[in-house]
């Protein structure tokens, strides 16, 4: 029993250890992929990395399965991640913009495009791995032991794959040898840029994602060191998290228009998405760390915050001006001469300054109703207008006679929406917080979204989706405010 036992030691160990030499190994081939432009290479360093892959998800099960746990043993284990991940991820992010430069033919703006994003998102994740550590080191000084289980580590479930993949596509060079190797490499090579964009989309809303479920789950600790009962310091530190998440909001609505003037709009729907996501994280995040009633203002009937102004600005940006922007974008230079016909800026006009006032509203209210908002949201009727945008050009791009019928459905939506983010007298329930309190409609609801992001039925079924929204409020209205 005690040599198997140390047997299956001796293998964890190998398989911790084992990582950082086979992803050096795959730098090596990166490197001299980028200089000989060899496929034997290029095969040699995906397999390289799909065997780090392979270890990175084994070594976390062997050591469940065994009863292997230990600090050092973990503390071991994210040492080599953080070794990883500072290899393989600035590796790819300097393979996606050799490829756009130096492959034939050469890169288009997508391309391009999809360098930028990648070097964002690599970014991104050195940012979350640093802080994830910032924060445990908090933890383990001053509160219970972190959280040892593999499997609930973001890295071990999305992190070492899309490594690989990007990789996969980054070196890819043409060849034809008759390994089946390089046959099952190339296809990844291959992949469609849109395929891309939706993983590393996904990827890098997790990590986000991680970055505040990190913040909820050690944020106490960290605050209690350096605070040291300091209420106010204490309270401008926290109201960094929201505004923060606030402020990203803003940001997936620039790049939704970024990808729209890319004529992908799909992804630039999923922006939005992201948008509204990042809508409601932040108001929660207030809500539960205690920020919607600020220190020494409790007694005052109405408070309007630095927080509540940044949101409002934000929600302009993404709710308001970005999808009036894309609509104006796709339908303005439309050959129809129908939909040319149609005053589009107008209306893009309308629909912006009605978002705005529906904004202004919403922030003096002094008569809330709490779980519903009085007209619809921004949220949602961004996504209501954006949902049919994402057909019309599909149907432009083929040439088909339909564009002419989703181009004067997406202006009628258009008006419609401007109205009925105003008729104060309807309510429409607070999904966010709806949500809060029946999770299983929020796994359900990511786990369709999932799915139609692979598939060519996101616009219909967002559509339909958002109708039924709009419809809600005969429903809704049964549910008394207090139990909403």
């Amino acid at each position: 029993m005690a040599a198997k036992l140390n047997f299956q030691r001796k293998f964890s160990a190998l398989l911790v250890y084992g990582r950082p030499p086979l992803v050096f190994g795959g730098m090596l081939c990166g490197i001299a992929v980028m200089w000989t432009r060899n496929p034997q290479l290029y095969t040699l360093g995906v397999s390289l990395l799909f065997i780090s892959m392979s270890f990175d998800m084994i070594d976390g099960w062997l050591a469940t399965r065994f009863h292997l746990h230990s600090t050092l043993a973990h503390l071991t284990d994210r040492i080599m991640d953080k070794i990883v991940y500072s290899i393989i991820f600035p590796l790819v992010a300097v393979g996606i913009m050799w490829r756009v430069l130096f492959t034939s033919p050469a890169g288009t703006k997508a391309q391009l495009l999809h360098g930028i994003f990648v070097l964002i998102l690599c970014v991104a994740v050195l940012i979350r791995d640093n802080f994830a550590h910032f924060m445990r080191f908090f933890a383990m000084r001053t509160g219970p032991e972190p959280e040892l289980r593999e499997f609930t580590r973001l890295r071990t479930i999305v992190a070492a794959p899309v490594g690989t993949l990007l990789y996969a596509y980054a070196f890819y060079v043409p060849g034809d040898p008759t390994s089946l190797t390089y046959i099952w490499t190339s296809w990844l090579g291959n992949l469609h840029l849109r395929v891309l964009f939706l993983i590393e989309i996904i990827f890098l809303i997790i990590n986000f994602g991680s970055i505040a479920a990190y913040c909820r789950k050690y944020g106490t600790y960290c605050l209690d060191e350096i605070c040291d009962e300091d209420e106010r310091l204490r309270l401008n530190i926290l109201s960094f998290f929201p505004n923060s998440l606030t402020i990203m909001n803003a940001v997936m609505g620039l790049l939704a228009v970024l990808f729209a003037y890319q004529n992908r709009i799909r992804e630039a729907y999923l922006f939005l998405i992201g948008a509204a996501i990042f809508d409601k994280l932040d108001g929660a995040l207030a809500r539960k760390l205690g920020l919607t009633e600020p220190l020494h203002l409790q007694n005052r009937a109405h408070h309007i915050s630095f927080g509540g102004i940044l949101d409002d600005i934000a929600d302009g940006v993404s709710f308001c001006i970005v999808p009036a922007w894309i609509f104006y974008l796709l339908l303005a230079d439309v050959s129809d001469p129908v939909i040319r016909q149609l005053p589009v800026g107008p209306v893009a006009v309308l629909y912006t300054l009605m978002g705005i006032v529906r904004l202004i509203y919403f922030t003096i209210d002094r008569t809330p109703i709490p779980g519903f908002f009085k007209g619809m949201p921004t949220p949602a009727a961004a996504l209501l207008v954006a949902a049919p945008l994402i057909m019309f050009n599909q149907a432009v791009g083929d040439s088909s006679e339909s564009a002419r019928y989703w181009g004067i459905l997406c202006f009628g939506l258009m008006i419609f929406s401007a109205i009925m983010m105003n008729l104060y007298p309807i309510r429409y329930l607070h999904l966010g917080r709806f949500i809060d309190r029946h999770s299983w409609f929020g796994r359900l609801n990511l786990l369709l979204l999932v799915i139609l992001i692979f598939t060519p039925y996101l616009g219909y079924a967002a559509l339909i989706y958002m109708f039924l929204y709009v419809l809600s409020p005969l429903i809704t209205r049964r549910i008394q405010p207090k139990t909403s």
